[in-house]
């Protein structure tokens, strides 16, 4: 996947060399307009898009879970080299993504405003006056090839981001077709909505107002970030150094200050002229005031809260009730049972003893179903599967202390794969499943893990409906 989005990138970079070789821009001009300056409002709106465009909020998320999905030593040279690679990893995905950027602004310089264009504003009217301007047929042609990848890579991007924030925040996991399908929809409907309305010619302000949209996000994804890799507790030794830290600050209110006077200035302007501005007083500025309060929150709590520990788990904790009580007509021998760490975990249990009695072996199966444990199996060492170790462990311990012979089997990557799979491996009697009684829509949004499993294995099944 990393390899067909560098490729993806690879043929953006060379498309744009291609563009400038036949543009020949002026090389004191390209340097001197790397100089920041913010010279009206209108500038301020492109230039943070711009910043919107390059970093990305959800790639934050992006780049801070790949350096878990890399095969590394874990001490800790071979976690601090991890982190190193992937420091250098996400700078040159940045300053690409910056050589863009700044080659379709030089681009634009170079053929429409150096020959009297100012009007060209759109994608719709750059490619039209290419080919003419730059006298080669092949630039259109390398622009369309060009914008193609990026889509696509941005896309693919931002799919595997929103993945890892489900998965990851949210605890929240569906089939991945399903959440292709959802992310595809949600960018594209809006757009043909827009367009269908307003014709095609807003589709370059469109573009410009989504980049500026994401540059307001920014905020609210980097200070939590400094702030997390800044604790000595958290990180466990791997914290950023002060410097970095002083940078980074530095660095985010800058991000933030020019956001806000942005903010400012655009709805002051809305306010000025319109002709109801008390429909503004009533729904934006309420809604500006609630976010810029949220930012406050995000900046100053956890400087408040300092030093308290909270554990982060991926499950909600829950307690079993489960009844010990004597059953005298056991015939399995060997059960095992799968647990996802939820409420139908308690009647699964309840049953497999119920059965089985004093007299049977139990064994309780977990599957870890992050990308990294599809990817590299019992080689990943992540946050979720360092939690169900220990929630495994913690059902272990009660059903031992009780009396009752049990072993674990931690499992990994698809659910229906993994347990029909450690079930044919080993030698039991029967499988007990809880199931969380969705269909028809939720077995389409979350997978059928009981029906992948019954096809699969050669013993009994029983099924506990929650």
């Amino acid at each position: 996947m990393e390899a067909f989005i560098i490729a993806l990138v690879l043929i953006i970079g060379v498309s744009f060399i291609f563009e400038m070789i036949f543009a020949q821009p002026e090389m004191g001009k390209i340097l001197t307009g790397l100089i920041p300056s913010i010279p009206n409002s209108a500038a301020l709106y492109i230039a943070i898009g711009i910043i919107g465009a390059t970093v990305m909020p959800h790639n934050l998320y992006l780049h801070s879970s790949l350096v878990q999905t890399r095969k590394f030593d874990r001490s800790t040279i071979g976690i601090k080299q991890a982190l190193k690679f992937n420091m250098i990893d996400s700078t040159i995905a940045l300053n690409l993504a910056f050589f863009v950027n700044a080659a379709i602004l030089i681009l634009a310089a170079a053929t429409f405003h150096k020959n009297g264009l100012y009007e060209v504003a759109e994608i719709q009217d750059a490619y039209k006056f290419l080919a003419p301007i730059l006298g080669n047929n092949l630039a259109p042609i390398l622009f369309a090839v060009a914008l193609i990848a990026a889509g696509q890579s941005s896309t693919i991007t931002g799919t595997l981001a929103g993945q890892i924030i489900m998965e990851g925040y949210l605890n929240f996991r569906m089939q991945p077709w399903v959440r292709r399908i959802i992310t595809r929809l949600i960018a594209i409907v809006p757009a043909v909505i827009v367009i269908s309305v307003f014709g095609e010619g807003v589709t370059g302000k469109m573009l410009i107002l989504s980049q500026v949209i994401l540059s307001l996000q920014l905020g609210f994804a980097i200070i939590p970030l400094i702030h997390f890799v800044s604790d000595k507790t958290k990180m466990k030794g791997f914290h950023i150094s002060r410097t970095t830290q002083i940078v980074s600050w530095l660095v985010a209110s800058i991000i933030v200050s020019l956001n806000v006077k942005l903010v400012f200035d655009e709805i002051t302007g809305w306010l000025e002229t319109s002709e109801n501005p008390t429909i503004l007083w009533l729904t934006v500025v309420p809604l500006t005031v609630g976010f810029l309060l949220l930012l406050l929150y995000i900046v100053f709590m956890p400087l408040f809260s300092k030093g308290k520990t909270t554990e982060i788990q991926n499950h909600s904790p829950h307690h079993l009730a489960l009844k010990f009580t004597p059953f005298h007509s056991q015939h399995q021998k060997n059960i095992a049972i799968t647990v996802d760490f939820s409420e139908a975990d308690e009647k699964a249990l309840q049953h497999a003893i119920d059965i089985g009695g004093k007299d049977s072996q139990y064994t309780l199966i977990h599957i870890v179903e992050t990308v990294g444990a599809m990817m590299y199996g019992n080689k990943i060492i992540d946050h979720e599967t360092t939690i169900d170790e220990q929630l495994l462990y913690d059902y272990y311990q009660i059903l031992s202390e009780k009396g009752y012979y049990v072993t674990t089997k931690l499992g990994f990557g698809k659910p229906g794969k993994s347990i029909s799979k450690i079930i044919n491996d080993g030698q039991f009697d029967l499988l007990i499943m809880g199931t969380h009684g969705h269909h028809t829509f939720k077995d389409l949004l979350f997978g059928t893990t009981v029906d992948n499993v019954r096809h699969e294995i050669k013993i009994p099944l029983f099924i506990i409906k929650n």
